[in-house]
């Protein structure tokens, strides 16, 4: 759990004791990238206004280094901006303060049922090739790159090759919430991937199913 204030560190840290977690503690991002190495966790707790390495520093540290342990980010800052910010970084959930613990259990909970995601075997849709293992995408030949939750969008589309996919199936299995007043983040993600994978190599992988979402179309092997 990283947290830089002694005061809601110690709160929080009283408070997931209680319900019966392991907790160690960091107060910057500099210690938490340097425990996150040295130790594995089933969670992490992440604030994100912390000295020197910020929290969306750290989650970026964390997840270039392959460590998928489902984070939990905490914030002041209730822009959506800074939301996107961290769900595009990798973050599983987030929290804004001032927030409720039993709302904190409660999420850390859905998260550790959901546990670490599994990086299978290399998908392809023709020359479109992603290696869940390496976290890597290329276009033929040619490596493609994608922010944390691009990657995870592509993967979930190539996993449900040619079936269409509802707007809120896509953000409850890639986003894992349901976020209410801005599902066009779906729609912004997929414009991504259009202009980084299609358009650039004049495919026409992703396509718009009207009213009802999306359907990542594979050419025949």
């Amino acid at each position: 759990m990283v947290e830089d204030e002694p005061k809601m560190r110690d709160l929080l840290t009283e408070a997931l004791s209680e319900a019966g977690y392991t907790v160690e503690t960091a107060a910057d991002g500099a210690a938490a990238v340097s425990i996150a190495r040295a130790h594995s966790f089933d969670a992490i707790v992440l604030d994100v206004m912390l000295p020197g390495l910020d929290g969306f520093e750290v989650l970026e540290l964390l997840r270039r280094r392959n460590d998928w342990t489902p984070v939990l980010m905490l914030t002041a800052r209730d822009a959506v901006a800074d939301r996107v910010t961290g769900l595009d970084g990798g973050a599983d959930d987030y929290l804004v303060k001032p927030f409720a613990f039993s709302e904190l259990l409660s999420r850390l909970r859905a998260l550790l049922r959901r546990g670490t995601p599994v990086r299978g075997d290399v998908l392809q849709c023709g020359p479109v090739s992603l290696d869940p293992g390496t976290r890597a995408v290329t276009c033929e030949g040619r490596l493609i790159d994608l922010s944390a939750r691009e990657f995870d969008l592509l993967h979930f589309l190539l996993r449900n090759a040619n079936q269409v996919l509802a707007r809120v199936v896509i953000i409850e299995r890639v986003w894992n919430h349901n976020y209410d007043g801005f599902s066009n983040i779906v729609d912004v993600n997929v414009r991504n991937l259009r202009e980084k994978i299609d358009r650039p190599h004049g495919l026409d992988l992703i396509r718009t199913v009207r009213g009802v979402g999306y359907q990542l179309v594979c050419p025949p092997t």
